[in-house]
């Protein structure tokens, strides 16, 4: 497996004289043979700034920094695929931060580019080329010219076809899961937030977080024209707002009103679940499915990077527990980094926290961050690293009756409520 790295202009190459590596925290590790799949359809590679590619002389086995002005490379997966490895580096300058993405170690082997990665999920829905952006526009011009006073619709127009996004874009193609944002306030201050930094954090957020809160009537119209077959999911908590459940009132309100004109789809929340008194009372008023977003079943870990105000994962499972119990579909959105998801008392925490919770679905989401800076921030490893294949491996063992993957996926039709 050859070394790939870029020049300053994007010019991608590949060594075939040196041995590509891969990243695991903070350390170097070589890479597997059974750690490598293709480049997935819809991936992207990109160069990593103020960097060089770290890789092995086949010759002495040593690990060595590429010479001359050369950057390593790392590719962004589309979802549905997990990462196993960061790229290798070395940073030129350790005050600069990467963006906030998700970067996996890539590398050049049999005349193609391959990844440290494992399919964890059907990537079709997922898939930016299975979105046909004429076909978003012409939503766009549809659904703002019906309800031309909504202000969501015009929010969302700029989610679609400014961010490309594909929950926004579902919105209006009217399938699949659709967004509809309802919060410009969060109950957390996350280190890596992509709809919102502090001036002074280093990082540039990626979206911008909406600055209005809509009217139940505006909601309603969102969530009818979603909700019209009996598979299509319509979800509260997108990337560009805040914690849906601060706004839990015109949630309920909109959720009754909805569901006393239609049965058809499912009413989904991505959520903190940190407000568990705001979160009993969505369930309650007939939520389907839950993702609740965390980090770590351990403490110190998810209050580092969640900073939560005024909650604390306590809270976070309470809320689980509530919803499972009285029937939600429930999962976690589980945001993973190799070399620290796979420790072992990582591991043995998130397997507990799921069978206290009833959890039926855990979907891998590759943590968009810069990797020194995260790695600064949490504790350090107090066991054993096993490795992210493994970590996945135990999982399936461990919890036979969640399912491992990577979106929202709908209940057993025998389960629904």
């Amino acid at each position: 497996m050859n070394l790939v790295y870029a020049d300053e202009k994007g010019n991608v190459f590949d060594h075939p004289d040196y041995i590509a590596l891969g990243r695991s925290g903070d350390m170097i590790v070589e890479l597997m043979e059974d750690e490598l799949i293709p480049l997935p359809r819809g991936a992207t590679l990109v160069g990593l700034p103020h960097t060089r590619p770290v890789f092995m002389d086949p010759d002495t086995g040593e690990m060595k920094m590429l010479s001359g002005n050369y950057q390593a490379v790392g590719a962004l997966l589309p979802q549905g695929y997990t990462r196993l490895a960061l790229p290798s580096y070395v940073k030129t300058d350790k005050n600069e931060k990467f963006p906030l993405f998700g970067y996996t170690s890539v590398v050049w082997k049999d005349g193609g580019f391959y990844v440290a990665a494992e399919q964890s999920d059907d990537p079709y829905k997922w898939d930016p080329l299975n979105c046909d952006r004429g076909d978003v526009r012409k939503g766009v011009e549809l659904l703002t010219a019906k309800y031309p006073e909504n202000r969501l619709y015009k929010h969302l127009s700029h989610c679609a076809l400014g961010y490309e996004c594909l929950t926004s874009s579902n919105t209006f193609l009217q399938r699949w899961e659709g967004g509809v944002p309802v919060s410009y306030s969060c109950n957390a201050g996350c280190f890596g937030c992509i709809s919102e930094q502090p001036d002074d954090s280093g990082f540039v957020a990626p979206q911008t977080r909406m600055n209005f809160k809509p009217t139940v009537d505006e909601i309603v119209e969102v969530m009818l024209e979603h909700l019209k077959t009996p598979e299509s999911i319509i979800s509260f908590g997108q990337g560009c707002e805040g914690e849906p459940s601060t706004q839990a009132k015109i949630i309920v309100e909109a959720m009754k009103i909805v569901r006393s004109r239609t049965n058809q789809g499912y009413i989904n929340i991505n959520t903190n679940a940190g407000l568990t008194d705001f979160m009993r009372a969505i369930v309650d008023a007939g939520l389907d499915l839950m993702r609740v977003s965390t980090i770590s079943a351990i403490d110190e870990h998810y209050n580092a990077y969640y900073k939560p105000r005024a909650y604390t994962l306590a809270n976070v499972e309470k809320s689980l527990k509530y919803a499972t119990d009285k029937g939600v579909y429930t999962s976690i959105n589980y945001l993973i980094f190799p070399g620290v998801t796979d420790r072992e008392e990582e591991i043995e925490a998130m397997i507990g926290f799921a069978k206290r919770t009833g959890l039926k679905l855990i979907q891998m989401r590759n943590l968009n961050i810069d990797p020194e800076s995260y790695l600064q921030l949490i504790p350090p490893a107090k066991g054993e690293i096993y490795g992210m294949k493994q970590m996945l491996e135990i999982f399936r063992e461990e919890l036979p009756d969640v399912v491992i993957g990577s979106y929202t996926h709908l209940p057993p039709v025998a389960a629904r409520k």
